[in-house]
């Protein structure tokens, strides 16, 4: 089976990138924007032309949330087009396609934890083009499956985890968001329960949206504090509000999302928040 991961440098694809370490019976692809830019769909046609490819997992994304504001049309070029592109080959060559989305196709309002059959509305640049982008796979025809997840972070790139902890030793406070409530969700822990997916599904007969994320539901501002107290950093944490941290992108206020889809499906166990948080700051400690 030949699966190919684009966006293979960013934090997702890094981890695919160890757990490719343990699927020994898999030919892995991995790509990054200088071997395939999938913005490019002669680029696109030219590389499944020359190559059998089974799986496309697609990590490649625009999340820069406030800057998407100012580059609308950037974010929606990698974001939605590319993914039409993606789609559309995928569809042509009997391709499964796996996508990863995000919380902010939901606006944040909700009361309880979003299910995959929810009403998607979007009320940011970037959530709108990641909407854009699922509906393109959905109207392509191509057999896929969309994986949302939520407040992502790794040892690899830039992420939230990593910031608070090099904050955490450059300053003696931080004010953090305590209004807007979610799901960390740990790369490797999303990587695996891809991978399981892949095992358990049928793959040529699936067009399915699985949520996943770590359990349990924390504001940001916690968050923070227990980014400080496993990485040993002695820095406060002040609550704000969102109005006054200011951001110029709209952000969920809850975005917690419902997991009862994967499991069922796969009977995945999924880990806690805070015990990915020990094993990642663990990783970035010894590196």
């Amino acid at each position: 089976m030949n699966v190919l991961v684009t966006g293979c440098n960013g934090q997702l694809g890094n981890e695919f990138r160890k757990v490719a370490l343990y699927e020994d019976d898999i030919n892995w692809v991995f790509t990054d924007v200088d071997s395939l830019n999938i913005c490019n769909e002669n680029e696109i046609i030219n590389f499944f032309k020359n190559n059998n490819i089974d799986i496309c997992i697609n990590c490649a994304a625009y999340t820069a949330v406030d800057k998407a504001e100012d580059e609308e049309d950037i974010a929606r070029l990698i974001n939605a087009t590319a993914v039409k592109y993606l789609a559309n080959i995928c569809q042509s060559h009997n391709t499964l396609l796996i996508h990863i989305s995000t919380d902010y196709v939901f606006d944040g309002t909700s009361e309880h934890a979003y299910k995959e059959n929810d009403i998607v509305s979007p009320n940011s640049v970037y959530g709108k083009t990641k909407a854009e982008g699922e509906q393109y796979i959905i109207n392509s025809g191509c057999q896929y499956i969309i994986v949302r997840t939520s407040w992502l972070y790794s040892s690899y790139g830039n992420n939230f985890v990593k910031t608070m902890l090099r904050l955490g030793t450059e300053r003696d406070f931080v004010n953090v968001v305590d209004d807007q409530n979610g799901n960390p969700t740990w790369a490797y822990d999303l990587a695996c329960a891809i991978m399981l997916l892949i095992r358990r599904a049928n793959l040529k007969n699936i067009k399915e949206i699985f949520n996943y994320s770590n359990e349990g539901v924390i504001p940001w501002n916690n968050f923070a504090e227990a980014i400080f107290y496993i990485g040993g950093k002695n820095c406060e944490v002040r609550p704000i509000s969102t109005k006054e941290y200011g951001s110029k992108a709209n952000r969920p206020a809850f975005s917690a999302l419902d997991k009862t889809k994967i499991k069922e499906y796969t009977g995945i166990r999924i880990p806690f928040w805070r015990d990915s948080l020990i094993k990642c700051i663990e990783e970035i400690t010894n590196n």
